[in-house]
């Protein structure tokens, strides 16, 4: 079910892995998205995958047909690992981006958590997007959490008080905290009366924020595609007498909230890179 090979690479620098699950804790594919600027197509190396067909019901997600110069092929549900190298001062990424399994979320979670420890990655951060009462007109706030209680206070992160229904990740941030492998969750907001928009103020927050904290530098400028979707918001917005109404309420209420729930990127920055210090010297 798990197809990995180190061969192609040699011993990685101080890797972090980023993990991005499309499904529920990937609104708007912000996630996603937002885990996509740390690699290079040219230069990243897919070095492991994960095999869908014991994870998927595919009467929920359905494989797809596409013919190219006459001939068919499936696509099917795709789960790779790729390894990102970076010369000099930038630490390595190692990237799961793939799509939330239905079934044997166990088996699925132990297969992330063994390219984990086989690649020596020092932390795991899952990526995630979700609705949220929030204008589309501000930046969204990033925030997180981390079960390691020394990560979660150097970090300024909350540890996870929740109860109740969970999904992958939530799997996978509790089998990495058994197997000793710190652990970070980090989440952007997305205005959840544009759940069927895309939304890259959202993805550039979120991975503007992960670049500073990993010390890694982002490969994509979003400023386009948020002045261009901006426009779109706005329009669907203006376009609606209640919704325009609704939107001035929730700018209100945000402009009222704190800044930011957890400190300042380069705050995060230097104290993550310390945590991980720490434990090198252990």
């Amino acid at each position: 079910m798990l197809t990995f090979s180190t061969g192609a690479i040699d011993s990685l620098d101080r890797p972090v892995m980023l993990v991005s699950l499309d499904g529920w804790f990937d609104v708007a594919s912000a996630a996603s998205q937002a885990v996509e600027t740390f690699l290079d197509d040219d230069v990243a190396v897919v070095v492991g995958e994960i095999d869908p067909d014991p994870f998927y019901d595919f009467t929920q997600q359905r494989p797809l047909v596409s013919v190219d110069d006459g001939v068919r092929s499936i696509q099917w549900p795709v789960n790779e690992f790729l390894v990102q190298r970076h010369a000099g001062e930038h630490r390595d990424v190692v990237a799961l981006i793939g799509v939330e399994p239905h079934l044997h979320w166990g088996t699925y979670v132990d297969a992330i958590v063994t390219v984990a420890e086989a690649l020596g990655c020092e932390a795991v951060v899952t990526v995630g997007s979700a609705a949220e009462a929030i204008p589309h007109s501000r930046r969204p706030a990033v925030t997180g959490s981390s079960a390691n209680a020394i990560l979660a206070s150097r970090l300024g992160l909350s540890q996870p008080s929740y109860q109740g229904i969970t999904g992958v990740a939530g799997v996978l941030q509790a089998a990495l905290e058994t197997a000793g492998i710190p652990a970070v969750s980090l989440r952007v907001g997305v205005p959840h009366y544009l759940m069927n928009a895309e939304h890259p103020q959202a993805a550039a927050a979120l991975a503007l924020h992960l670049g500073h904290v990993l010390g890694v530098p982002m490969r994509t400028d979003f400023s386009d595609q948020v002045d261009s979707w901006r426009d779109v918001h706005d329009e669907i917005a203006d376009g609606d007498d209640q919704l325009r109404m609704y939107v001035r309420m929730l700018e209100a209420e945000f402009d009222r909230r704190t800044e930011a729930s957890i400190p300042s990127a380069d705050d995060l920055a230097a104290e993550f890179e310390e945590f991980l210090d720490d434990l090198r010297d252990d």
